[in-house]
């Protein structure tokens, strides 16, 4: 299996650019409102993917997306545009590297609820590494 064939490979280019976007983000809304950098930041993730399905040719229809895509994609751009709108709003308060440990708590509950709701499974060694995940995070956020 070659590595951009591997989840581990493009969870870490996630990260990256995670940890990227915080710094940019940063240095990027220190003379506007955080409201208004998201919103910026929002146009430009629109205009980046359109040229991408546009030149791999990945556009779809609406009709042919099923109601339940359309449903679950729309609540998860719901919850991307509140997470982006407080995340902003703490970097414009607070400094990058206390804000963006303290937002990764998400793995924390990403774990619970992926248990809960998707019935997923994890051993008891991801339990330790989600409860150090949890407890780096705010250690690094508080003190």
């Amino acid at each position: 299996m070659s590595l951009t064939a591997s989840w581990q490979f493009w969870a870490l280019v996630a990260a990256v650019f995670a940890a990227l976007t915080a710094i940019f983000a940063k240095v990027g809304i220190a003379d506007i409102d955080s409201d208004l950098a998201t919103f910026i930041r929002t146009c430009v993730i629109i205009v980046v993917l359109g040229a991408i399905l546009t030149v791999s040719g990945k556009w779809r229809h609406p009709s042919s997306i099923p109601f339940k895509t359309w449903l679950f994609l729309g609540l998860s751009g719901l919850a991307t545009g509140g997470s982006w709108l407080a995340y902003f709003r703490a970097l414009k308060l607070g400094d990058a590297a206390r804000v963006a440990p303290l937002d990764k708590l998400s793995i924390v509950l990403v774990a619970i609820f992926g248990v809960i709701f998707l019935g997923e499974h994890l051993s008891a060694l991801n339990w330790l590494g989600v409860t150090l995940i949890g407890t780096g995070a705010i250690l690094l956020a508080v003190f």
